[in-house]
């Protein structure tokens, strides 16, 4: 598939190199509908995605992100709303009318063609003046002046992928767009490439729209991510008050892993909400809890939660659920996981940091589990517990 081109005006575009902070552009989408026959693909979005910044869509297939990705370069048509750029309305312009770029994951290199004509192709067809010192700038961009001779078919996965991020930023787009960028490459090379597309989006100052299944890749690139399911975001913020404050059920359970318990209110007061979980009482600030009456879903990530034998003193002031008998225990390294069967609540995960070696529980152990209760939070008891889980 052929890249997006930067626009009319291509001759009059600024240099590649150096910091161009002013050079993205606002990104709005006003009440954005997309529709496959009966089936809604994107329903009713509202967003703004400001100038320079790395924005992520997270989400799993079919959730809308691609197709929302697809509506702002131009290849698809939204079936009611509109999407303007640096506040100039394009919902009615062709794809090549649209001051985007998009980089998909294939690579789209031309096999006959040297990295450095790849980089030049687009700028000579628009007869842009010096279109081969602009390729050479965008290969200094992603440092890879030193294989500008060579063709794509000498290169590696994460190479191609530069080149084909040099391509698209040599028209400095107002919004360069990044659809499931790397996707095709091995973990090492996805990890090298997301710091250095985090580097390059800093340096360039564009507004980059990144959409990704992979929660980790969003985690490390973006500003903001926004998490669609079902053609709606379900959640918009910085990662870390996404991982740390989760709002619906499937947004902790698809970003990262939550345990979900639930439970009754049965007093607020002094700033808490105190939860009867199944006979035990367990207390969340009313600051994180979306719901303070009625049926509630107590949330913990797994790393927050303390692991103590039965036998042993509890912490002042803690949360404190079980006890409960280990199920499974899986050392990965840097930390081990346990599985905690608990009586009326399930499997309950817990992640503790190898700080001594090794795993500090055994299967069949009895414990405790503990946690500070300003790690806790409370969502709406009518989330499904387990959305988003398998999606995950």
């Amino acid at each position: 598939m052929a890249l997006g081109v930067a626009g009319p005006d291509a001759a009059a575009t600024p240099q590649v190199s150096g910091s161009t902070s002013d050079s993205g552009a606002d990104l709005e989408l006003v009440r954005v509908t997309k529709a496959f026959g009966s089936f809604l693909a994107v329903d009713d979005l509202t967003l703004t995605i400001p100038s320079g910044s790395f924005f992520a869509l997270l989400g799993p297939s079919g959730c809308g992100k691609t197709t929302t990705l697809r509506m702002v370069a131009g290849l698809e048509q939204p079936s009611s709303g509109s999407i303007s750029i640096g506040g100039t309305d394009v919902t009615d312009r062709k794809a090549y009318q649209r001051p985007v770029n998009t980089v998909f994951q294939s690579y789209a290199l031309f096999p006959h063609l040297t990295v450095l004509e790849n980089v030049a192709f687009g700028l000579r067809r628009k007869h842009v003046p010096d279109a081969v010192a602009r390729a050479g700038e965008g290969l200094d961009l992603v440092e890879l002046r030193h294989l500008a001779d060579r063709k794509p078919a000498q290169l590696s996965g994460g190479q191609q992928q530069r080149v084909a991020l040099a391509r698209a930023l040599v028209n400095n787009p107002a919004v360069l767009l990044l659809d499931e960028p790397l996707g095709a490459l091995d973990l090492k090379l996805r990890r090298q490439m997301q710091v250095e597309l985090k580097r390059i989006q800093i340096e360039v100052g564009l507004t980059f729209v990144h959409v990704t299944h992979d929660q980790e890749e969003a985690m490390t690139m973006a500003d903001t991510v926004a998490v669609m399911n079902a053609g709606r975001i379900e959640q918009m913020g910085s990662p870390a008050e996404l991982y740390e404050l989760p709002r619906t059920a499937f947004v902790a359970n698809f970003l990262g892993q939550s345990n979900l318990l639930p439970g009754t209110v049965r007093e607020v007061r002094d700033g808490w909400v105190g939860v009867d979980v199944a006979g035990t009482r367990v207390v969340v600030p009313q600051a994180r809890a979306v719901s303070q009456d009625g049926s509630v879903l107590v949330g913990v990530r797994p790393e927050k939660v303390l692991l103590l034998p039965a036998s042993e003193d509890l912490p002042d002031d803690a949360n404190v659920i079980g006890p409960g008998i280990v199920s499974d225990v899986s050392f990965t390294g840097v930390s081990t996981q346990y599985q905690v069967e608990v009586p009326g609540l399930g499997t309950f995960g817990v992640f503790a940091q190898n700080l001594a070696g090794g795993a500090s529980a055994a299967v069949g152990d009895r414990v405790r589990l503990a946690w500070a209760p300003g790690f806790t939070f409370g969502l709406d008891g009518a989330d499904d517990a387990s959305d988003g889980v398998d999606l995950a």
